[in-house]
């Protein structure tokens, strides 16, 4: 995807599975598994999306995805179905292999986020997985990861993040914030409390990865709100902002967890926001 002088990939890293009613939260299971049929467990299909801003001299690397090759206990896996892709591939074939990689930005510090973070070393060892990257999140996720509680402890693997600290590559940022030149976080949370969401611009035109703010195509309806948000109230104020925002500008959306549609623009109807995908 062109973007101005920006090249936009949006990288399928694997697919894994959460509940349907936690995905959707208070909307009935009649109305969303119209849209996202579910499994024999009630779990609908997610895909896992980072995204690779390139600049031409600069390599920019949007959340992580669960990471491949690593052993992850067999109840995790059953759980969630976890079927991990190999960013580190996928990014090889695109000309931007790990070690070009300068910057990542975790949008927040869920597993399926940021567990590709890391990579196994020859000896076994936990290594950052792109040894000259700044890892750029937000210093209250950082803290909130690390102080988590009986709610979202199962949600982050910290003894993980904690390698890319201990390498010295990690930059705690406060609020939004310019990562690089049309290249900026904002700060929504919603579905942790300082949650962001990346906007790039260039050459007249604004891509805004979602996130969790809004997880998949089906997640523009304003009703749609997780269950795992940890504040849903400030989801919603946040969504009809950015939306409204997203519809007026004709940004190119990129959604993070759809399995089927990964770049799209947002255009307003009558009674809802219909979504175009772009690929």
């Amino acid at each position: 995807m062109k973007l101005g002088e920006l090249e936009l990939f949006s990288i399928n890293d694997g697919t894994f599975r959460l509940d349907g009613g936690s995905m959707f939260g208070i909307v009935p299971k009649s109305l969303w598994s119209k849209i996202d049929p579910s499994d024999e467990r009630n779990r609908i299909l997610l895909s896992m999306r980072p995204l690779l801003i390139r600049t031409g001299s600069r390599n920019i690397l949007v959340d992580t995805g669960l990471g491949q090759g690593r052993d992850r206990d067999e109840k995790f896996k059953d759980l969630y179905d976890i079927n991990c892709g190999n960013l580190l591939s996928e990014l090889d074939a695109l000309g931007a292999p790990a070690e070009k990689i300068d910057t990542v930005i975790l949008t927040h510090l869920h597993f399926d986020h940021s567990g590709g973070v890391v990579r196994t070393g020859s000896s076994g060892t936990l290594l950052p997985a792109f040894p000259n990257a700044r890892y750029v999140v937000q210093r209250g996720e950082w803290e909130d990861a690390h102080a988590a509680n009986e709610l979202t402890k199962a949600s982050y693997l910290t003894e993980e993040l904690d390698v890319i600290e201990a390498a010295g590559q990690l930059e705690l940022i406060e609020g939004d914030t310019g990562v690089a030149p049309g290249v900026r976080t904002d700060v929504t949370g919603g579905h942790t409390r300082t949650h962001q969401i990346v906007v790039v611009e260039s050459g007249g035109g604004t891509c805004v990865y979602w996130a969790d703010l809004i997880p998949t195509a089906a997640h523009v309806n304003m009703a749609y709100i997780m269950s795992y948000d940890l504040y849903p109230l400030d989801t919603l104020a946040q969504k009809r902002i950015w939306l409204d925002r997203a519809t007026k500008g004709d940004w190119i959306s990129c959604f993070e967890h759809d399995p089927r549609v990964s770049f799209a623009r947002l255009k307003r109807g009558k009674k809802r926001i219909n979504v175009e995908k772009l690929d």
